[in-house]
């Protein structure tokens, strides 16, 4: 078989490493033998072995003159675990072929040289784009230190992600509000404005089974958030962040009393500065944002450009309303030339429902 579709078996078991591997990089490997599989392995946890030494491990028989496959370059630095270079220079392994580069400046090429200066022929590149998709949050993280934000949205095909009422359950159907429970496992962080607490009372968890949910983090300028709101009564049991500009230590203490992290950061034209806000998140090894704000808070998400990634659901309905709520509000923009730019749409059915993926490019409102 080629070396894509052995690249291809690495990739689903890097896959099964999603949420909980964070903020480290999901990675697969296959130890392949006279065409024969006789190892597979992946990052199982954070902190835990690496891929190549799982797989290694795993073997049915010795790896002398096999090649291996890993879909990002092995590590060849004292992290939490040994370097990856040095377990498979002793494995006797003849060829790694490797799906994509690791951004991380620790790394960044100097494993691929390690293997390379001791005589291990290595094939780069194998089905990269697939392998550097995989991992944009790491790599988004370890070159910014500040976490990749995906601003999430549901929506009618009117553009209406509420009601005149303010009423929203529910917009999208069931397989829809599956993924988002999927994004809310891969994530590290789900992040909402005081006035999604105050419409919703969101419990802001995920609803899978053995899965992870993220750090809850509220913005909530001027505390106001009550203390009643289901954030703040399981604080204790899920890590609770709230974001703040007030410096009142009266407002915070009730709500540290509960459980909450309390972070007070420099204001922005009236609002948390959202930038420092990543900053501080990315400090905690936070690497990932799901943005599931009201359309207040993503369009100063959009306007600070911490956005990386825009997913809209749309679903077939139409609700109207003048005064119904959309998904990006705010001031706007002030003429076509000037909106937030898209790239690389994706679309995908989800029962009834559309999902529409695209990127954020970076662009300058000032222009």
């Amino acid at each position: 078989m080629s070396d894509e579709t052995y690249m291809k078996l690495a990739l689903e078991y890097a896959e099964k490493g999603c949420g909980w591997v964070n903020p480290n990089p999901m990675v697969g490997a296959v130890v392949v033998k006279d065409d024969r599989v006789i190892g597979t392995g992946y990052h199982q946890r954070y902190g835990e072995l690496h891929a190549e030494r799982n797989a290694l491990a795993s073997c049915t028989e010795p790896p002398q003159g096999a090649t291996l496959y890993v879909t990002l370059e092995p590590c060849c630095h004292y992290g939490k675990t040994p370097p990856c270079t040095d377990a498979i220079l002793k494995s006797g392994v003849r060829r790694v072929v490797i799906g994509s580069a690791d951004p991380n400046p620790l790394v960044a090429g100097k494993g691929i040289q390690i293997l390379r200066r001791h005589g291990m022929e290595v094939t780069e590149g194998v089905l990269r784009e697939a392998c550097s998709k995989l991992n944009e949050v790491f790599f988004h993280f370890i070159q910014t230190k500040t976490p990749f934000v995906l601003m999430k949205y549901a929506m009618t095909m009117d553009g209406k992600t509420a009601t005149h009422s303010g009423k929203s359950k529910w917009i999208t159907g069931e397989a829809a509000r599956r993924r988002v429970q999927e994004d809310r496992h891969r994530y590290s962080g789900v992040m909402v404005g005081v006035g999604t607490i105050f419409a919703d009372d969101p419990l802001l968890t995920c609803r899978l089974p053995n899965s992870r949910s993220p750090v809850r983090i509220i913005c909530d300028s001027r505390l106001r958030m009550p203390l009643s709101a289901q954030v703040v009564r399981t604080a204790r049991e899920i890590h609770t962040i709230i974001a703040t500009c007030s410096q009142d230590e009266t407002l915070a203490r009730p709500y540290r009393k509960a459980g909450c992290e309390v972070v007070t950061l420099p204001s922005k034209d009236g609002h948390i500065d959202l930038r420092e806000l990543m900053a501080a998140l990315g400090e905690k090894e936070i690497d990932s944002v799901l943005l599931e704000g009201g359309g207040t808070l993503n369009w100063s998400a959009l306007q600070s450009g911490i956005v990386s990634k825009v997913q809209a659901y749309v679903a077939p309905k139409l609700f109207g309303g003048a005064d119904a709520k959309s998904p990006v509000e705010g001031i706007g923009v002030e003429g076509p030339k000037k909106a937030f730019r898209l790239a690389s749409p994706q679309v995908m059915r989800l029962g009834e429902d559309v999902l529409l993926e695209s990127e954020v490019l970076p662009c300058s409102q000032e222009s």
